[in-house]
This record gives C-alpha cells, structure tokens and sequence, in this order.
C-alpha cells in the first residue's frame, strides 16, 4: 500500500508543477488577462473531471482483470503525463506564433476563441491523463487489497494534495529560481517516470509472485481498510454529489476573493501566492488526515452528523479571511501576514480537506467508477467557481458579500442534514448539531456585521470594480494616489511626463503616433497627447481609465480626443495582435518590480515583439524604478540583446532610470535641442510640476545623468539574461538568502 501513497505524492507534486508553468507559458504567449487565465484553469480542471470519469467507465470495462493490469495500466498513464513536461510549452508557444499570425483579423473574442481551442487541444489530453490516475490506482488497490480498498480514495487524496503542497513550495521557492520553467518541467517529466518505471516493476512483481500471495494481500487486514480503515456498506448520502459540487465551485471561488482580499498585506509577488496555495494545500492535507483517523473510528455511524457538522464549520469558516484581513486588526496586533493567512483561510481548507474525501468515499464504498464520478463532479465545481466570483460575484458585490453568497449553500447543506438526514436518521446528534449551526449563524452574522474592508482606510475614495482587480483612487492634490488591489502602482510625478517626452523629442523626426502600454493614472496618456498625434494606450484593468478624470480635471476632453485611443487588453497580446508600427513605444509596468507576472513586460521575447512594432528609428522607452544588482544586470542585458543602441538615463528626482531602445544608433542631442522640439502644449505639459522652471533644464537635468548601460551589467555580470524562461525578478528568494 505504502507504493501507492509515494506515487501520489510524486504525482500531486508534477501536477502542481505543470499547472504553474504551462500557466505561465499560456500567459506568456496569449496575454496575462483574466479571461485566459480562466480559460487555461478550466482546461486544467476540465481534463481532471473527464479523465476521472472516463478511467472510471475504463475500470468499470475491465473489473475482472488482476492487479497487475491495473498497476500496469497507470504506470502507462504516468509515463504519458511525463510525455506533456516535454512537449506541451513548446506547443503552447507554437500556438502563439501561429495565432498571431491572424490575430489582427480575428478580433478579440475570436482571438480568445482560438487560444481557448489551442491550449484545450494542447493540454487536455494530458489533463484527461492526470484525472484518470484516481480511478486506474483505485482499481489496483481493489484488485491486490479488497479489504482495505474501501476509503482508498482519501489514501490517495491525502498524498496527492501533500505532494501538491511539496510542488508549490518547491516550485515556487527553489526550482524555477534555480532552473528557470523548462528545466523545472524536466524535473516533473522525470519523475514522471520514475513512477511509471516503478509502477511497472511493481506489476511485473505481483503477475510473478507465488500463487496465493495476493489471497493473502486480501485478508492481511481481515475487514480492517488502509492503516486500519474499517470497511462498511452503509447507503451513500443522497447530498453527497451536490456537496461535492458545492465545495469544488465554493473553494476555487474563494481561492479568487482570498487574492483580491490578501494581496495588501502579502504584496503582487510570486512568494505570495505560493505562501497562500501551501496553506491551502496544508490545511487540505491535514483535513483530510483527520478524516482519515476519524474513520478508523467511526465507520458509518454518525456520517449525516459528520456531514452536517463539516458543512456548517466550512460556511461558518467561509467568513474568517474578512476577520484577518481587516486592517484595523493587523495595525492593533502588527501580526505576520503568514499567520494571518493561516488564520484567514486555514480552517476552511481544513474542514473540506475532511469534507471531499469523506464524500468521495462514502459515495463509492471504494468502487473506482463510482470515485471517478463523484471527484468529476468536484472537479466540475472547481471550474465554475473562479467563473462565477472573478466574472459576476466581485464585480456586483465585491469581496465581503461574494463570501456571503460563496458560504450560504454549506449552511442550507447544513440546516439539510439537521433535518431530513440527522432528524430522520441520526436524531440522538439533532440536538447538536442545531447548537453548532445556531452558533455558527451568530459568528457568520457578527463577521460580516463588524469587520472592515481595506478601502475604508481611504474614506470618500472612488472605488471601481471589475473581473481583473479592486481599483480605488484616493488623495488630495499632489499626494493622490491609485491602488490596485491594494497595492499603490503610481503617484502624480514629473518623472511620469519625462517617460514621454525624452524619447519624442529624441526622434530622428518629429513623431507621427505613440503607443502607450500602462494607464496607471494617465499621466503618460496625457503628455503624449500634448504632442498632437494619435495616442494608443493599452490598459489591463478595465476599471482605471475610468479614474483618469479623478487624478486630471482635463482627463474626459482628452478621452474624447479624436487622437485617444484606449484599448483594454494585455500589453504583449495586444502586440501580438495589432499590425499598427508606431514612433514611440512607452512602458512603465505597474511596481514593484518583482510583482508575479511583471517579467512578461522586461523579458527578451517582449522587447523582440515591441521591436516589430516600432517603425524605422522608432525608440522605446522603458522605467525600471528599482530592482537589485542581479536585476538591474538582468534587465539591461535583455534590453541590449534586442536593441541595438540602448542608453540609461537617471530620473529627474533622482530614482529609478529611463531606458531608450532603437535598433538604429539614437542622436545625441544636446538639452537646448531637445527643449526646441517640443511643441508648445508638450512644454507646458512638461513643467507643470516642475521641478524646475524650463524645459532646458529639466533636459539638461536628465542628460547629466546619463550612465554607459554597461556600468548596470558589470554591477553584477554573472547575472543570467532576463527571459520568459528566467524570470529573474519574480524570483529572488534564494539570492536575497545568500546575500547576491
């Protein structure tokens, strides 16, 4: 039995691997937007929940074969999941290529339509794979182990969400710094085969073994099950297929409302969301141990109490995160935003940790089918869950009330079994359980009644919500700022005008169109359009435009520009998809520099792509505001592999630095030529906010600060080039552990 448990493990942890990374290289090749992530993570699901019920109705097919087959058969089936660490990046970016040679005519649902139907014709199968391993092990530990087969499922539940666990920290914390995405893909395909490899010498033994050896895997337990399990027929709850939708659609629901809700105090970056999915997946795990003891234990008696009791805790608990993250608790405690996470989200990954594998597993009795077709279900409701908070819940009613909606079907689940199940047939618990979900109630009651959301730190904000983020913009005068999801992205600064102007008037030839890719407050936007050109702006969160008239009392004239043009969409899918060239190209990616994602916008391949759409002498300008040696070496070597001239330039208030990028030599023009380029409304623009008084010597404050871009590589040489594949900003914890 214990092989089982160390496949499961192994496997939960590739799994985990490939989630991340194929998500990342989807993002990569198809835009970091809402809609493809949901579409990559449906997929993902997708294949589980078919492949869980196809290799149930295969098991179903071959009941009477013998141990060896079954064992045999999954080994078959880790050696293809391995197969896909190899094959499905590099299709994923095949796909990217082949895409965006007919973006442009698609638009941008049928661009959508057609990476939905590339990334589901690349990942399903292998997705489909993953699913079926549940069943096909099942059915092996049925064939070898009947007496200890029937709470098999949560055996295996509990080492694949353990191995998960492992995959997320490991993933997250060492490989992908270490190795970069493909070397780390390597790594799960590798093990991968090690299981198959395994699995294999395991079935060859058993089909090998003596004569009645497996007689005596049958009743080496008498009617004991795994570690003890006590097998029973009691009937299967009839709730336990609604339930187990429920939990799927309630928990990756929440799993979207918990980043909107946490993101303030972990902060944007990878490490955040790796801390938030361990404890996930560690409360999982441990739910799901002590529903292992508890079933030593209990067997059938008291399954609706258990039920019930399970269904009103995960309602009850559903509330915790508005309690951990109210600001007004952390700034009374000063508590680490570890333990509030685990505070926050632990209990209730903990009661479904027990909750799911129970269902399952009363549901089938240990049947693989039956398993198969109940962890479909769950797996079913994982998929609608993000859909229904990211699309229609946060945008309608925010954080605190999708909870609400989230939690209400675990307490109607709850008030069902005090009634019809623990009423009718367990009634020595009603008494109990009515006390437990009256005490839940209050608590649920008094959560939602006294708790605080971050944005009331900002009284008379504007607050905006969409499918992407939470936007609120807040301040008065110079000081007002804008936060997305919590998180402040900008501030009203000259630096922001200079983002534009220096490379406009460092054109060969006065400019013709600009291209914007960043929002923010519009500061850029604005500037850009003083010069009288077309201006496209490229924004991911639908919401900030919106805002712009909140931070630039002149902001909805120049949206209504003729020259305005604001595109919502990802900046590199948008590259991807226009076939517009454009003089100026403008970035200025939201900080910090190590927010999870922001590589996509500092990596060769984008600055390949931005490269294309940049005419003849066209420039690039680029804001880095901050980052280490290792990142600042990293970041420069990508912008000099793609363009031929670079210069570095410091900011006029003295932090953070423009880089200009052109793939013909720039002209080194003085300050006084510079400031006569600019067009009358460019220069008042310019000097709004100072800090000084003419164009020249704001010029000549910028060009003074000119540093060879060579000085930013030597500053740490060894770095490694900043790609897709190496993400050298995201991921930083083991140098800033070493201390390089």
């Amino acid at each position: 039995m214990n092989v089982f448990f160390l496949f499961f493990f192994l496997s939960g942890f590739c799994s985990l691997v490939y989630q991340v990374v194929w998500l990342r290289v989807a993002m990569a090749g198809f835009g970091v937007t809402t809609p493809l992530i949901s579409i990559v993570l449906s997929i993902f699901m997708a294949g589980l929940a078919l492949g869980s019920w196809a290799g149930g109705r295969l098991v179903r097919s071959c009941e009477r074969r013998g141990a060896g087959f079954f064992i045999s058969l999954y080994g078959a089936i880790e050696l293809v999941i391995g197969l896909s660490g190899l094959v499905v990046a590099p299709l994923l970016r095949a796909g990217r290529t082949i895409l965006s040679d007919q973006g442009a005519s698609w638009g941008s649902a049928g661009y959508y339509l057609a990476s939905a139907a590339w990334v589901a014709l690349v990942m399903l199968p292998f997705c489909t794979c993953m699913g079926a391993t549940f069943p096909l092990a099942m059915a092996g530990i049925r064939a070898a182990f009947r007496a200890r087969s029937s709470t098999s499922f949560s055996y295996l539940y509990l080492a694949n969400v353990l191995g998960a666990m492992a995959g997320a920290i490991g993933s997250a914390f060492i490989l992908i710094e270490l190795l970069g995405f493909s070397k780390t893909l390597l790594i799960a395909a590798a093990l991968n085969a090690v299981i198959a490899a395994t699995a294999f010498a395991v079935a060859f033994a058993r089909r090998h073994s003596p004569a009645g050896s497996a007689n005596a895997d049958l009743s080496a337990s008498g009617s004991n099950g795994p570690a003890g399990d006590v097998v029973d027929s009691a009937p299967a709850s009839p709730m336990a297929l609604p339930l187990l939708f429920t939990s799927g659609l309630a928990s990756l629901g929440m799993e979207v409302v918990w980043t909107r809700q946490f993101i303030p105090i972990l902060g944007p970056v990878v490490y955040s969301f790796a801390a938030m999915l361990a404890v996930y997946l560690g409360a999982t795990a441990l739910g799901s141990n002590r529903y292992r003891n508890w079933i030593r234990r209990n067997s059938a008696r008291g399954e609706y109490f258990a039920t019930g009791v399970a269904a009103i805790l995960a309602g009850g608990c559903a509330f915790l995160p508005l309690l951990a993250t109210d600001p007004r608790l952390r700034a009374l405690a000063n508590l680490n935003a570890v333990l509030l996470i685990l505070c926050g989200i632990g209990p209730f990954c903990a009661v479904t940790g027990f909750m799911t594998p129970m269902l399952v597993d009363r549901w089938s009795r240990g049947n693989p089918d039956r398993a198969g077709r109940a962890y479909a279900v769950n797996a079913v409701g994982c998929i609608l869950g993000p859909l229904l908070a990211g699309f229609v819940l946060l945008p309608a009613v925010g954080e605190r009330w999708a909870l609400l909606v989230l939690a209400l079907p675990f307490l109607g689940f709850g008030i069902w079994c005090l009634t019809a199940g623990a009423g009718a047939r367990e009634g020595g618990f009603r008494p109990a359980l009515g006390t437990i979900l009256a005490a839940t109630a209050v608590v649920s009651v008094l959560l939602v009644t006294f708790t605080r959301d971050f944005e009331t730190l900002y009284p008379g904000a504007h607050v905006r919500r969409d499918y992407t983020a939470t936007s609120i913009a807040a301040g008065q005068g110079m000081e007002r700022k804008l936060l997305i999801n919590g998180v402040g992205i900008t501030k009203l600064t000259p630096i922001t005008k200079m983002m534009v102007h220096l490379p406009m008037a460092s054109l060969p030839a006065p400019p013709r169109s600009a291209l914007v890719l960043c929002f923010g407050m519009g500061t850029s936007f604005r500037s850009a359009m003083s010069w009288d050109v077309p201006v496209t702006v490229v924004e991911l969160v639908p919401s900030v435009p919106s805002l712009f008239s909140y931070f630039h009392a002149d902001g909805d004239r120049l949206l209504r520009s003729p020259n305005a043009h604001i595109v919502i969409d990802d900046a590199r899918r948008f590259l991807e998809r226009t076939r517009e060239s454009f003089d100026v190209i403008v970035i200025d990616p939201p900080p910090p520099v190590s927010a999870a994602g922001s590589s996509l916008l500092y990596s060769t391949e984008f600055y390949d792509l931005a490269l294309r759409r940049l005419r003849p002498g066209g420039i690039l300008q680029q804001w880095l505001p901050e980052g280490d040696d290792t990142v600042q070496s990293a970041f420069a070597q990508s912008l000099r592999h793609s363009f031929r001239d670079v210069r570095v330039f410091g900011s006029i208030e003295g932090w953070g630095y423009h880089f200009l990028g052109s793939a013909t030599p720039m002209n080194r023009l003085p300050a006084a030529t510079l400031a006569e380029r600019l067009p009358p409304a460019a220069v008042r623009d310019l000097l709004e906010w100072g800090p000084t008084s003419s164009a020249l010597s704001q010029f000549e404050t910028v060009l003074d600060r000119e540093r060879p871009i060579q000085d930013l590589i030597q500053a740490h040489p060894s770095a490694p080039l900043l790609t897709d594949d190496r993400p050298v900003n995201e991921y930083f914890l083991l140098r800033l552990i070493a201390g390089h």
